[in-house]
Parts: C-alpha cells; sequence; structure tokens
C-alpha cells in the first residue's frame, strides 16, 4: 500500500458480482477501485468507463503484474478460482477470491498451503461473515436472550436457473456452491461445533447440477440445523435460532438488516435493526484493508480452517447426489 494508505484493488472477472464490488469501492475513502482485468480488452475497456476506474487489461495476467495492485478480487465462475488465485500467489499479490472459496476442498488446500508458503494474504469472499450482524447476533446468543439454541434453519432461493454459470457442471454450477455455502455459513457462524452428522437430498437439473437441495446437520455440542437452498424458485431467505426461551429471526440469511426476538411463548420482545452500509460489501474490503496493513495472512472473520471445513462438507453432499464437475 502506498503512503496514503488507499488499498488499490485489482478485479478480475467483469460481471455481476465484479459490477457490486466496483459499486463499493467506488464510495470507500480507503480503498479504490484501481484495475479491471477481463480475457476481452472491449469488455474490461468498457466496464473500466462505466466505472470511473483507471486502469483496464484485456488479460488476468497483466492486471496480476500490475505493481500498483495490492489486493486482487476474483470475481470469475468458481470454476476460474484456483487458477486465478494461484497465479496471483505466485506473483505475491493479496487475494479476496469469491465464494464458493474454490470448486473442492483439495482445491481449496493447494491454494491456502500455497498461500502460507508464499507469506500472502488471502480471503474468501463471503460478505455476510465480514457484517456486523454476526457479532450482534451472537452477543444475544452469549446473554441468553433464547436460552439454550437447539437448532438451527435457514433457507435461501432465487429463480436464477437461466444463468449460464448455474446450469453447466464445467462452472461447478448449481445451487449448492451459489447458495447453499449462504445457509451452511449462516448455521456455522452461529455454533461453530463439530458436525457429528450430515445427510442431504437434491433435486438435479438434466445437466447433472442440484437445482435445489435440503440439508440436515448434527452438531456435537446439540443443535440441529436444517438447511435449504435452491436456484429454481423464491424462498424468504429467513434464518432462525431457536433457543430453550425463545427464537431469534433473521430476516435475511444472505444479507442480515433485522433481527426478531421471541420469548417462550413466542411474544415479540424486540426487534433490531442490523448496521448496514450502501452495499455491505464494505465490510469485506476493510477487513482485507486491516490485515494487509497488521501483515496477517488471514482474517479471523473467516479463518483457513473454516474455509477448508466448509469446502469439505459440500464436497461430503455433492459425493452423496452423485454431482461433479471435472475438476473433482
Amino acid at each position: 500500500m502506498e503512503k496514503d494508505g488507499i488499498m488499490r484493488v485489482g478485479i478480475i472477472g467483469a460481471g455481476h458480482i465484479a459490477e457490486k464490488a466496483a459499486e463499493t469501492l467506488n464510495g470507500m475513502h480507503n480503498c479504490e477501485a484501481y484495475a479491471i482485468g477481463s480475457r476481452s480488452i472491449e469488455k474490461a475497456e468498457s466496464f473500466a468507463k462505466r466505472w470511473n476506474i483507471p486502469s483496464f487489461y484485456g488479460s488476468y495476467r497483466e492486471l496480476i503484474e500490475d505493481p500498483k495492485v495490492d489486493l486482487i478480487y476474483v470475481a470469475t465462475p468458481h470454476s476460474h478460482h484456483y487458477q486465478v488465485t494461484k497465479e496471483a500467489i505466485e506473483a505475491g499479490k493479496a487475494c479476496l477470491v469469491e465464494k464458493a472459496f474454490m470448486a473442492n476442498s483439495r482445491e481449496a488446500k493447494e491454494i491456502l498451503e500455497l498461500a502460507r508458503k508464499h507469506n500472502v494474504f488471502v480471503a474468501e469472499a463471503i460478505w455476510t461473515r465480514y457484517q456486523p450482524a454476526v457479532e450482534i447476533i451472537n452477543g444475544l446468543i452469549k446473554e441468553g436472550r433464547i436460552g439454550e439454541p437447539k437448532m438451527i434453519t435457514g433457507t435461501v432461493g432465487y429463480e436464477i436457473s437461466g444463468k449460464e454459470r448455474i446450469m453447466r457442471p464445467e462452472l461447478c454450477g448449481g445451487s449448492l456452491l451459489d447458495l447453499g455455502v449462504y445457509v451452511i455459513n449462516f448455521a456455522r457462524m452461529f455454533s461453530d461445533s463439530r458436525i457429528l452428522e450430515i445427510e442431504g437430498s437434491c433435486i438435479k437439473s438434466e445437466t447433472g447440477v442440484d437445482l435445489s437441495n435440503a440439508i440436515t446437520m448434527i452438531m456435537e455440542n446439540g443443535i440441529l440445523a436444517n438447511l435449504q437452498s435452491s436456484a429454481v424458485c423464491v424462498t424468504d431467505n429467513i434464518g432462525v435460532i431457536a433457543g430453550t426461551k425463545g427464537n431469534l429471526i433473521v430476516n435475511n440469511v444472505n444479507n442480515p438488516e433485522k433481527v426478531t426476538i421471541n420469548g417462550l411463548g413466542r411474544e415479540f420482545i424486540e426487534e433490531i435493526i442490523l448496521p448496514s452500509r450502501a452495499t455491505n460489501f464494505e465490510y469485506q474490503f476493510e477487513v482485507c484493508r486491516r490485515c494487509l496493513i497488521a501483515g496477517e495472512l488471514e482474517p479471523k472473520e473467516m479463518p483457513w480452517s473454516e474455509i477448508i471445513y466448509i469446502m469439505e462438507i459440500m464436497d461430503g453432499l455433492r459425493k452423496k447426489w452423485g454431482v461433479k464437475y471435472p475438476m473433482d
């Protein structure tokens, strides 16, 4: 980082999630959308003009080699995360990799071992992990507001079956890596106890990817999690943490805006509006900047061990379902 303290971000991939990152960075004072890299120079230039980004490249390699880039935000499809991140780490570049982190746990382990070897910061961009909502909700649980937690439920679903990245196995398509990762993280954010048993079922597409799935996890601390995700229907996206004295209802699993506390008889007790920013992507970029300044290799909000653990969970589920990617 230069003396001005601004973290200059190079975005790789020019799709919707990259636009969200550019919008976010354009509104921040200590982070900048500095460069965009695409496989097409025309697409990169158009993206740069649209989002007022000073540098653009027609290849990922050119962006990686730009000495002014402090952090690379990998916003490609899941299938391309491994190679891009590997090249960036070998060049000594810090990386924020869009969820799901990699196609499978083997790739995740290789990448994180490489990052450790090269002493390079790497994080997964599972944005809910970095939001203040996590600390607030965990605080309510620790205060005993709902007694002892016994069950966690979460659902997330959108009708996005028309998107190419969802339907193609070679792009690591399906609901699990795109949406199911949110509900799995929701359960893990509020109960990181070891998982003793995990079961799941899915409905597959003709292309062999999971379109809708249901997951049940039994944790060592006695909590049962019921989780669902779908790429073919509009769900309520609500998360519930149920305890012996009441429950916490989170209005949006993948972008919490408020939490409602209910008592033993399900009577309303309190509604808490959770902190929010312009896009809520700001939190993950600020964490990356903090870690780079401190010389840390991984964020405490989403440590490397947890990245691997969740990738292993998803590997196991896909194996049960017979959902395979070419890189498996």
